[in-house]
């Protein structure tokens, strides 16, 4: 059986995958229950994911009316919106991170790769990952069926029961299937990832200069190598991009003036133009900044291959060499590309898609000698489960009835509800409200909204079902341009500039999920603007 389980800056949420094998049926490696304590016992929760709807959803959720569960190969929660300012050093790493047992000294948490579900019987098979050092890196799956090369020792495998299930598990970079770009390319949706990037981009300076003679590199080898690639036009490719330029220009062109000349920041996208979520005149004014900050744009290109350049350009000093479509058989060397070209399904959604289950079965269907089976319900555009509006999963029931043999006989309703499963974020898909977006605001609303409907069902004020359905609340979207600029773009409103800026950093303040990261933030803001940003590698 395939393994499963990883806002547009996403959201991100990201429980990752693990795509070794394991059959639900017990192996000969170690394995264990973890049992329900069922003293005094709280109904027991577990949620998929430690990312903004995993996280949110336990945030909310009432300790003393549930017993809280968190899976996930990451032991913490990442504020996405600033992690493009960690991979340029204006912030530090923890500053963006959230440890999941921080969040309550009580709250139960088992570090491990999902891989299966047993609907029937309430059960998540575990594999432990405490070790694993890819726990902090976006990882992408290779092929149509999410097969990931790990050379890793696969951990022990465990058993959690629940009596509700919260799949909360993200979605990963789409990559389009073009060659190189999980080999290549450096994505950036977790801390491991800034890491990377920032070193990454720190070392290619020092690479570049040292005198000539020393390394051989040639003018033209410079200009390739500190040639920064941005792959995406969204807010994550265009922050980063900003973030990047503020970097180079407010630091490191005093430490390294002459390399200055050498140094080209490029974003390319196939759409006709970069943030395709604001207004025409909003995204002019985002081109027009960066074509001042002479930040290239490329619209309309369409990347076919990413690999290593030859010799030792490519074996040593990590040059790549892009295949662009429009510039035919010529090819554009770069040091860095970073790829954020939007979400792809998770590979826990399409396995848990692909096969049929049994469902708990009442005790009318047990008189009748029916057994249910079925199949979780699934958008055909994007691949993600779909729900109603109470986050209830979906399923497309069948039934063999004892009395004709194996013959499969579909139930009078073709959508059923899945008990007690819910699903939030990027692998859930509203069937009313299907054009919601990927991102951070969605999946926090939609945490926030089912936490309450748990916590006022357990006190019995109110049923699930009877609950009034999720609204999403649209509180704007808002992307930095560099240079203290920015723009936002509001239901009532239009901000750009500095105005818009003092704002996009106000509200990513207030959104921090703890008061130590609200004091912790513009503390190294402060820092870095009266003293620089980090730039030490380490």
């Amino acid at each position: 059986m395939a393994s499963i389980t990883r806002f547009a800056r996403t959201s991100s949420s990201s429980l990752q995958v693990s795509t070794r094998s394991a059959p639900l049926a017990l192996t000969a490696r170690n394995f264990s229950t973890v049992k329900f304590n069922n003293k005094d016992r709280k109904e027991r929760v577990v949620i998929l994911g430690s990312g903004w709807a995993g996280y949110s959803f336990a945030k909310d959720l009432d300790p003393e009316k549930y017993e809280r569960i968190f899976i996930s190969p990451r032991s913490y929660f990442v504020f996405t919106p600033l992690l493009a300012s960690t991979a340029v050093g204006t912030l530090e790493f923890r500053t963006v991170l959230e440890p999941i047992r921080r969040l309550d000294y009580g709250i139960g948490f088992h570090q491990g790769w999902a891989q299966d579900i047993d609907f029937a019987n309430k059960t998540i098979r575990v594999e432990a990952n405490a070790n694993a050092d890819s726990a902090s890196k976006a990882v992408v799956p290779i092929g149509q069926g999410g097969q990931l090369n790990q050379a890793s020792a696969r951990g022990a495998l465990f058993d959690v029961p629940y009596d509700k299930l919260v799949i909360a598990c993200g979605a990963y970079s789409q990559t389009f299937g073009i060659e190189g770009v999980r080999e290549h390319a450096n994505f950036l949706r977790d801390v491991g990832d800034a890491r990377r990037i920032r070193l990454r981009v720190l070392s290619l300076f020092e690479l570049c200069a040292y005198p000539k003679g020393v390394d051989n590199l040639t003018d033209e080898d410079r200009a390739n190598l500190l040639h920064f690639a941005i792959v995406g036009g969204g807010p994550t490719g265009i922050e980063y991009a900003s973030e990047l330029h503020d970097l180079i220009h407010d630091d490191l062109s005093k430490m390294y003036p002459d390399l200055l000349k050498f140094v080209r920041i490029t974003v390319y996208d196939v759409s006709p133009k970069v943030l395709p979520m604001f207004d025409q005149a909003l995204s002019k004014y985002a081109m027009d900044a960066f074509k001042r900050q002479k930040i290239e744009i490329r619209t309309q290109h369409n990347i076919e291959r990413v690999r290593p350049a030859d010799g030792k350009l490519g074996s040593e000093y990590g040059e790549l060499k892009l295949k662009i479509k429009q510039y035919g058989d010529k090819e554009v060397g770069a040091g860095l590309v970073v790829w954020s070209t939007g979400l792809m399904a998770n590979p826990l959604i399409k396995q848990l898609a692909s096969k049929d289950f049994a469902v708990p079965i009442s005790p009318e269907d047990r008189a009748e000698a029916r057994r249910p089976k079925a199949k979780l319900a699934t958008d055909a555009r994007t691949g993600g489960i779909l729900v109603d509006e109470h986050f209830r999963v979906r399923i497309e029931t069948q039934t063999t009835d004892a009395a004709k043999g194996s013959e499969i006989v579909p139930t009078s309703s073709s959508n059923s509800l899945l008990r007690d499963v819910f699903v939030l974020g990027d692998a859930a898909v509203i069937e009313s409200q299907r054009t919601l977006p990927k991102t951070a605001q969605v999946a926090a609303q939609q945490a926030t909204y089912l936490a309450k409907v748990l916590n006022k069902a357990n006190e019995g004020v109110i049923d699930v079902k009877d609950a009034p359905g999720f609204k999403f609340r649209n509180w704007g979207v808002m992307t930095y341009l560099g240079s203290w600029k920015a723009i936002h773009q509001g239901p009532r409103d239009e901000l750009r500039g500095w105005a818009a800026w003092v704002l996009w950093r106000s509200a990513y303040l207030a959104k921090s999920m703890s008061w130590r990261n609200r004091f912790l933030v513009p503390i190294y803001w402060l820092v870095s603007w009266v003293f620089g940003r980090g730039i030490s590698r380490f």
